[in-house]
């Protein structure tokens, strides 16, 4: 590369593109372009920057496989933070392996770093830490080091693992004073204070008190019987059965632990499951087929006692039941959390990241556009939501995550 391209990407990788830009911006020649490109990611301009890196790929020649893989890894982390979560995946195992098969491993690295924040993104935590297994990061920039240390952080506040968490933010920061980038010091920072911040409630016995991160875990590793309403499941001693595609039974699990050491009343259950304002003989009929469902699902951990008024959950091993209920009872809260990152998200990734329906989001999204929530950019398939971060607590107990039946 002469001196130009050279003042150029070291300009880019202290991340100042328009310092960058004084030396490349009249330029055509396809490494040109692909800075350019970047820079102009950098700057915020995204479908500009897709232009151009598109159009330095073409103009690389067929002997310029590594140069031709680069810009494809460039439009991947574009990709990801316009979040189109839809983009080629095989694209990128394609272009890291070129990058591998030429010797590039900081971007080749850098590739399988992209690939690991986009299982995070959309839950998929047991693949992203079997790509973590084995992967050397060494080779990464320390731009590209530190955003995989708060990918890695991210991965272990989803599963909890708060001390692993601070452990990766910890490295996070270093790695941002060393890239010298202050917007990314402060994006380090303010994912630290997550830590610190409420991050649930917890109801037990008619009271009602907030958590942090590292109160929750505690509690979920505990022998007391937890009633997830974050994740909809039930929770004792790291066991945990998965109720998120049975919204009765969970309903009822819940009306009952919230009720607890009493019973909940008939007719409290049937209005908390069913919506049911004047129940009749069916109500109750059906009341009874979903209470001996739950109490097949539960019976690992616990019993369910029909009462003269109700029915009441009855913990096999621990003395204790309790409730964790997201730090708000807003409607929407799972859309509203992917959208608390900032970002511009668009309907049919956040039907991807949440794992259900492109009509169910969208029907969520005119919900909060109509009460001032969310706003919506652009127009037809460019068009993308964005919303302010919800302040005062994290959002990582309502973002998507894979669990395991019990």
């Amino acid at each position: 590369m002469d001196s130009l391209i050279n003042a150029a990407s070291r300009a880019l990788a202290m991340g100042d593109p328009l310092h960058a830009l004084n030396f490349i911006a009249v330029r055509d020649d396809p490494p040109a372009l692909a800075l350019r490109g970047i820079a102009m990611a950098q700057l915020g301009d995204l479908p500009r920057a897709k232009t151009l890196l598109r159009r330095a790929a073409r103009a690389f020649g067929p002997r310029e496989q590594a140069a031709r893989a680069r810009c494809v890894v460039a439009e991947a982390e574009i990709a990801l933070v316009s979040r189109d979560l839809n983009w080629p995946v095989k694209a990128l195992e394609t272009a890291q392996a070129a990058l591998e098969k030429h010797g590039d491993r900081a971007n080749a690295a850098h590739a399988r770093y992209l690939a690991i924040r986009r299982l995070l993104l959309i839950g998929r935590l047991d693949d992203a830490d079997r790509l973590l297994t084995g992967f050397d990061p060494a080779p990464l920039l320390p731009a590209s080091r530190a955003g995989l240390e708060l990918t890695i952080a991210g991965i272990a506040m989803r599963q909890l693992k708060i001390e692993a968490a601070r452990a990766a933010l910890t490295q996070a920061a270093e790695a941002a004073r060393q890239a010298h980038i202050p917007a990314l010091i402060a994006e380090v920072a303010q994912a630290a204070q997550t830590l610190d911040r409420p991050a649930a409630r917890l109801i037990a016995q008619q009271a009602e008190r907030v958590l942090q991160l590292d109160e929750v875990e505690s509690l979920l590793a505990s022998k007391t019987l937890v009633i997830d309403a974050c994740r909809r499941a039930v929770c004792q001693s790291g066991r945990v059965i998965a109720l998120d595609t049975r919204p009765v039974l969970f309903a009822l699990a819940r009306a009952m632990a919230e009720a607890w050491p009493g019973d909940a009343p008939r007719a409290t259950l049937l209005a908390r499951a069913f919506r049911a304002r004047h129940a009749d003989e069916s109500h109750r009929a059906r009341l009874r087929v979903e209470i001996g469902r739950l109490r097949k699902a539960l019976v690992a951990i616990c019993g369910i006692d029909a009462t003269k008024d109700g029915f009441a959950l009855v913990p096999r091993r621990g003395r204790d039941v309790a409730v964790l209920a997201p730090p708000t009872d807003e409607a929407h809260a799972t859309v509203l959390a992917l959208l608390g990152d900032g970002e511009a998200w668009s309907s049919s990734a956040l039907a991807l990241a949440l794992g259900t329906s492109s009509r169910t989001v969208q029907r969520a999204l005119d919900e909060l556009a109509a009460a001032d929530k969310v706003r919506a950019l652009g127009q037809g398939r460019a068009r993308r939501w964005m919303a302010p971060p919800v302040p005062g607590f994290p959002t990582s107990l309502l973002l998507p995550a894979a669990m395991s039946d019990g």
